[in-house]
């Protein structure tokens, strides 16, 4: 038994890199359990095939992420009022909590996360909202009390850009804070990206909707 978990775990890390790295799409099985010093019956015996080895990866992120982030979320349902900066904020725990459950683990997190959605992987956000509805829902719910006012396709839009926006920023985290250095001397961790991430994700969803004519309406309400 010890050396079967061996093995999966082993399988697991190869793949995982190498999906935040070159994606789903681009990473083969043979390139996987030739990093892992595994064989292809091994990935077949344990995880089926290709994507339940990708569901496997992430669920291993998604198992440590979501737990923490539905408390934040809950906690923050039960406050008379808050603003979209307080919903984001919700995810900055989370994250960080995944630097301490894997070497640089926020970023290869949000790697995949990615990676799901250009490389369209269908299966996999429907085994996120599947398995997370609830978490999901209250994400919404919470975005929806912060501002009222959006309507259901704009809501959508902007959560889009907002996935967008954030995995862009932690995927390229690493070469962010080497250029926070050359150009603004300035020592750049995870947590610093996050507080400066947040503000500008809010302020994107929070933002004027546009109407016919060029008329906007104001996000004062």
């Amino acid at each position: 038994m010890a050396g079967q978990e061996t093995t999966k775990n082993r399988i697991l890390d190869a793949a995982e890199l190498l999906f935040a790295e070159r994606g789903f799409k681009d990473t083969s099985l043979r390139a996987i359990t030739t990093a892992a010093g595994a064989n292809l019956a091994a990935v077949n015996y344990h995880y089926g095939d290709k994507k339940g080895l990708i569901r496997a990866v992430l669920s291993r992120y998604l198992e440590q992420f979501m737990p923490t982030f539905k408390k934040e979320l809950v906690t923050l349902h039960q406050r008379d009022e808050f603003d979209m900066n307080d919903v984001f904020l919700c995810t900055k725990r989370p994250l960080l909590r995944l630097n301490s459950f894997k070497n640089n683990g926020t970023t290869i997190f949000m790697s995949l996360i990615g990676r799901g959605y250009t490389d369209v992987q269908g299966h996999l956000r429907w085994f996120i909202t599947t398995h997370y509805d609830d978490v999901i829902q209250l994400f919404v719910g919470a975005v929806r009390r912060a501002y009222p006012c959006l309507d259901p396709e704009t809501l959508f839009w902007r959560l889009h850009f907002t996935l967008g926006a954030s995995v862009f920023t932690m995927a390229s985290s690493t070469a962010l804070c080497e250029i926070a250095v050359n150009d603004f001397t300035t020592q750049i961790q995870t947590e610093d990206l996050i507080n400066r991430l947040v503000p500008y994700l809010a302020a994107g969803v929070t933002a004027p909707i546009a109407l016919n004519q060029g008329l906007v309406v104001s996000n004062t309400v």
